[in-house]
């Protein structure tokens, strides 16, 4: 089975973690305006990113996104 990489989550993980985007982007290390582009899905996380917002936020890198079933031919 293949998925496609849905809409970003981040959004609600940081609501579960009660963590705003400033808190966020200052533990990463990176601009709030870059965490809002994740946030607004205007830009993709890098896999390291990905893992470095997981740790931050106690979650599994599955979890800042939603994955669509593509079938078995994508």
């Amino acid at each position: 089975m293949a998925y496609k990489v849905g809409r970003c989550l981040l959004r609600y993980r940081l609501n579960d973690a009660q963590m705003n985007q400033e808190e966020l982007s200052a533990k990463l290390g990176v601009t709030s305006q870059q965490v809002n582009k994740y946030v607004r899905n205007r830009q993709k996380m890098s896999l390291q990113v990905a893992k470095n917002i997981a740790s931050i936020l106690d979650c599994q890198i599955e979890d800042l996104y939603e994955w669509i079933e593509a079938g078995d031919n994508e």
